[in-house]
């Protein structure tokens, strides 16, 4: 078959630019022989400790490092001195210097931002949030630092992304987007980055070798918005079929973020390839062995194929030689086979883990193997078949249940404490905050501890800077983190000078939406308003919690707290997106309290009050719109523009608009969004969204709601599925700017809802 051209051809990653503590792992691997790698051993137990010093490269490019400062702080970055620093003990920076004259030394490119960061926050006062910033409260002349400061992270690992976060976060993103997010991850100290866009590209040359047709693969793989549930072996062909052109793009994009991490001393972690086939594999190689994997959430999943054939050596061996040809060489790659509910079939797990790492070493010797670990996985047989001292378990459920031991649980198997406060995208605010700092400290102190590394895991970024501010800090801090001196730290850089009511309304929000408790949630509720219409509506998605996890009135202070703050420092896009985000979530709250009085309402048959109150619910809508229209970061426009700009005509065009709304909505098919209970699993209240759908589903509900008590009549079924699948199926436009003053808007969603304690 004709070989397509590739985006573009490149070189592997030299050892000398990849991070110290991954660098020693690859010094020290030892690649294994035909057998299968032993699980780790006591005599080996000083493997698993956790990476040992390395020699040090004499020097490392500084360029990258400028560039992004230079990004990062326009006006001030010539005020700083990036010095690389190969004594210093790997990761590891030190600030110094007089007014005007910064001096940052530091062990790769992104410790350096890393000092960079400590110093904002520390010194100068301001923050650089995902999202929003203060940087332009920063004087003219920075101040200088009273006495050198030198910090170590206190874990090898500081990883970041899920698995899910392209789909949820925006599969469409630029560049430029994604270069920001770069940026700010090396700014808070992250060292190790998922890179997922692109990552089709190699199955689909690697598959044509082995009898499949382009077409075939192009209808296979689904579009961008559903390509990380295809990685994960979840689903196939949905939003498709792609074209090649749109491969290319992602590939050439997916090798630019891994370049931009590299040049940053970053590692960028890529897929790993563990068996995931198009149907009919078996059938077209004699002595293949697949299995197939059932159902997900409504979607037939892709087949498995069996590790331990000679197929999946051969397979496995074009994909990496594909994958390297973009994106280059790395020291770590992501795999979880058997995710959420595979089927084993007649597969040796054990054995077949041990092909699937022998298969990673023998494209890339000792490259450690990052698994997520969530529900049951990784399971003791898989952990049994492998090098576990070159594992490293991404804990998706540190902050979210009690009574937990790792060590126990994993045999001692390196992982890294992680939390994944946001699902889907969701707009709410909120995270176990002193659950993260309680057990950070705890268990990095027990005897046998196997914690490795922090893992930085929400289904999507962007949302919940306190969040993202705090658990990148754990790492970072020499002691223990006090969150209330945290939390009135942040409100004084957050707006660039301290404020008594900035203090007020961070306070409040500790006390509530961040400082919610384990055992069952690590994300709060969400809001009704974006809830499919019911009378009972407890949340809007499936999987979220059904009431709320904190008292609403801390939002209702925060937020009058946040009105009060003077006018000298509102000019700020932090305070403009958390004084946004404020009033969207006491709006969000108020839902919970009128929809019981809506439902007692109609049981009593009261049809006057019941469109009083139907009307306040409506209002209640109409100034959610108009606020988050306000803030960049809640635009559906922004969201759809980006999906259509990637089409090359019309049809294309719409075929990624409909992925894009559909993720948001029906999910996927009708058997995804119903039998798998995905509808509004992604749900989010963005200008536009709010009011073409969610506030029009509302009034169809509504309506027939009065239209039952006129005629003394049970209200009409409705397909909501229908209603919501046309909504997907729709290209109209919407703003992808804001607009409106926030302020104003924010004090007149004050104005509408009750005092605290009322």
């Amino acid at each position: 078959m004709p070989r397509v051209p590739r985006p573009r051809r490149r070189r592997s990653v030299a050892l000398a630019t990849l991070p110290t503590a991954l660098l020693t792992l690859i010094l020290a691997a030892t690649v294994p022989g035909t057998a299968a790698p032993a699980a780790a051993s006591p005599a080996r137990a000083d493997l698993r400790e956790g990476p040992r010093p390395a020699a040090r490269p004499r020097t490392f490019d500084t360029g990258p490092a400028r560039d992004a400062l230079r990004r990062l702080l326009p006006r001030q970055a010539g005020q700083f001195t990036l010095v690389p620093d190969t004594s210093a003990e790997a990761d590891t920076f030190t600030v110094s210097g007089t007014p005007g004259a910064i001096t940052v030394r530091g062990s790769t490119g992104a410790t350096l931002l890393t000092g960079v960061g400590w110093y904002l926050q520390h010194v100068a006062g301001a923050d650089i949030g995902w999202p929003g910033d203060s940087i332009g409260m920063l004087p003219a002349t920075l101040p200088g630092v009273p006495a050198p400061v030198t910090r170590s992270a206190r874990v090898p690992h500081r990883y970041a992304l899920n698995d899910t976060d392209d789909g949820y976060s925006g599969p469409y993103r630029t560049f430029e987007e994604h270069q920001r997010q770069i940026d700010l991850l090396a700014l808070h100290g992250v060292n190790e980055v998922f890179v997922q866009t692109g990552a089709e590209y190699p199955y689909y040359r690697a598959l044509q070798r082995f009898g499949y047709s382009a077409a075939e693969l192009r209808t296979w793989i689904p579009a961008p918005g559903h390509q990380s549930w295809w990685l994960l072996q979840n689903l196939s062909g949905f939003g498709g079929p792609v074209t090649e052109r749109l491969m290319r793009e992602r590939a050439d994009l997916g090798a630019r973020i891994a370049d931009q991490l590299r040049g940053l001393g970053m590692t960028p972690v890529l897929p790993g390839y563990f068996g995931t086939v198009p149907p009919g594999f078996a059938s077209r190689h004699q002595g293949a062995t697949t299995v197939a994997q059932g159902d997900w959430a409504g979607f037939d999943r892709p087949d498995w194929l069996d590790p331990a054939s000679p197929a999946f050596g051969e397979l496995a061996a074009a994909y990496y030689e594909e994958q390297r040809e973009v994106f280059g060489d790395s020291a770590m790659y992501r795999m979880s086979p058997l995710h959420e509910g595979g089927r084993t079939g007649s597969v040796d797990v054990r054995a077949a883990a041990g092909a699937i790492q022998r298969a990673l070493w023998a494209a890339h010797p000792g490259a450690l193997w990052a698994v997520l670990g969530w529900q049951d996985d990784p399971t003791k047989e898989l952990l049994a078949g492998v090098d576990t001292s070159k594992l490293l378990i991404l804990d998706g459920l540190s902050d979210r249940y009690n009574r937990l031991d790792r060590e126990a649980r994993w045999g001692g198997t390196p992982y890294a404490m992680g939390t994944i406060y946001n699902f889907g995208g969701h707009t709410t605010i909120g995270a176990n905050t002193s659950v993260w700092i309680d057990r950070f400290g705890a268990w990095r102190a027990k005897p046998d501890s196997a914690l490795k590394g922090t893992a930085y895991l929400p289904e999507a970024t962007g949302t919940n800077p306190a969040a993202f501010d705090l658990f990148t800090d754990l790492a970072w801090e020499p002691g223990p983190v006090d969150q209330r001196k945290w939390f009135a730290d942040f409100a004084a850089r957050r707006y660039g000078r301290p404020d008594a009511h900035a203090a007020a309304a961070w306070e409040e929000l500790r006390k509530g939406p961040y400082s919610t408790s384990s055992g069952l949630w690590s994300e709060s509720q969400d809001s009704l308003f974006t809830a499919r219409p019911s009378l009972t509506a407890a949340g809007a998605a499936h999987w979220s919690p059904k009431s709320m996890r904190y008292q609403a009135d801390s939002v209702r202070r925060a937020l009058d707290q946040l009105l009060a703050v003077p006018p000298a420092l509102r000019s700020t896009s932090a305070y403009r997106f958390d004084l946004v985000d404020t009033a969207r979530q006491a709006l969000a709250n108020h839902s919970r309290v009128l929809l019981p009085k809506i439902r007692a309402a109609y049981e009593a048959k009261d049809l006057t009050r019941l469109r009083q109150l139907t009307a306040q619910w409506r209002d209640g809508e109409r100034k959610l719109d108009a606020v988050t229209g306000s803030d960049p970061h809640f635009l559906l426009g922004h969201w759809l523009a980006e999906a259509r700009s990637r089409g090359a005509d019309r049809a294309e065009q719409d075929r990624y608009e409909y992925d894009a709304r559909s993720i948001l909505s029906v999910w996927g098919r009708r058997s995804t969004s119903e039998g798998g209970f995905l509808h509004d699993y992604a749900n989010r209240e963005w200008s536009g969204l709010v009011s073409e759908l969610y506030a029009a589903r509302w009034d169809r509900y509504f309506a027939s709601l009065e239209e039952a008590l006129v005629k003394h009549a049970s209200p009409k079924a409705i397909d909501w599925h229908a209603f919501e699948e046309a909504w997907a199926r729709r290209t109209t436009r919407h703003p992808a700017a804001p607009s409106g003053d926030p302020h104003a808007l924010a004090a007149a969603v004050a104005a509408a809802l009750p005092k605290a304690g009322t």
